[in-house]
């Protein structure tokens, strides 16, 4: 397989993914917080874009269960575990944490380095940084 047929797949996806999140609006901070403000000013968008990205996943799903091969690799990389151990909710609540704190989770923090990058490269720096710890604990 030629690099450009390797590269262009994954590279038109992230960029498609991240004109999406600016679209919606959730590299704004503000809104994620927003939605995560229940009991004050509460805004709905995010939900709103959760659901179409369960639309999608959904019709992904079913789509995925019927072919042999992805169309862009050799075979699919799905999850082989389906249990819930103490690793995996830690790094969940911390997530969330992070997430309720900065306004920003992986996706909209990376798209935020293009558009406003003083603001994306200290949570994207901590996530980097937590990545090489996980990294650096599992060996």
């Amino acid at each position: 397989m030629s690099l450009i047929r390797k590269l262009v797949p994954p590279l038109a996806s992230g960029f498609l993914f991240g004109m999406g999140l600016t679209v919606s609006g959730m590299t704004d901070p503000q809104r994620v917080r927003g939605f995560l403000d229940v009991f004050g000013d509460w805004d709905p968008t995010l939900a709103f874009v959760m659901g179409g990205a369960v639309l999608v996943m959904a019709v992904a799903w079913r789509l995925q269960a019927r072919m042999a091969k992805p169309i862009f690799g050799h075979a699919f990389s799905l999850p082989d575990r389906s249990d819930l151990d103490p690793r995996l909710l830690t790094g969940a609540v911390v997530f969330g944490v992070g997430w309720g704190v900065a306004g920003l989770c992986p996706g909209p923090a990376v798209a935020s380095l293009a558009l406003s990058p003083v603001h994306a490269i200290p949570f994207v720096a901590a996530m980097l940084a937590g990545m090489l710890l996980q990294k650096v604990t599992m060996e």
